[in-house]
C-alpha cells in the first residue's frame, strides 16, 4: 500500500498554523487569528471532542471537533489524524464562521461537518 502524505507534528504546537486574517462577508471587519494549541476535551470539559484553541482579536476561542470523526477517519484511512491536521481542520471551520460574523467563545463541530472539512482541506 503506498504511503500517503501526512502533515507531521513537527515543531512547537503554536506554530502548526501561522497567524491568519479572516474578513467578514457582512461588515468587512478583519479578524486577526492565531492558533494556540490542541487537546483532548474528553477529560478537560467532558466533551467527546478534540479542542483547538485560537486567539481571535486578542480573545480565546475554542473549536471542538467531534471525536467520532477522528475514529471514522482512522477506519477509512488506516491512520490517525495528526494534531497538525486537526488544527488545519479547526482553522478552516473558524474561517467559515468568522466570514459570517458568527463569533463565539466555543464552537462544537458535528461529526459530518468535521468529515466534510477533512475532505475540503484535502487530508487523505
Amino acid at each position: 500500500m503506498p504511503s500517503l502524505p501526512v502533515l507531521a507534528n513537527a515543531g512547537a504546537m503554536n506554530q502548526f498554523i501561522g497567524a491568519f486574517e479572516v474578513t467578514s462577508k457582512l461588515s468587512g471587519h478583519v479578524y486577526r487569528c492565531s492558533f494556540s494549541h490542541i487537546w483532548n476535551a474528553i477529560a478537560t470539559r467532558h466533551s467527546d471532542t478534540i479542542d483547538a484553541k485560537f486567539v481571535v482579536d486578542d480573545e480565546g476561542h475554542i473549536v471542538g471537533l467531534a471525536h467520532t470523526a477522528f475514529v471514522e477517519f482512522r477506519k477509512k484511512t488506516g491512520r490517525d489524524l495528526t494534531d497538525r491536521e486537526a488544527s488545519f481542520v479547526a482553522a478552516e471551520y473558524l474561517r467559515d464562521r468568522l466570514e459570517e460574523e458568527d463569533e463565539r467563545p466555543l464552537y462544537d463541530v458535528a461529526h459530518i461537518e468535521v468529515m466534510r472539512l477533512i475532505e475540503r482541506v484535502g487530508i487523505k
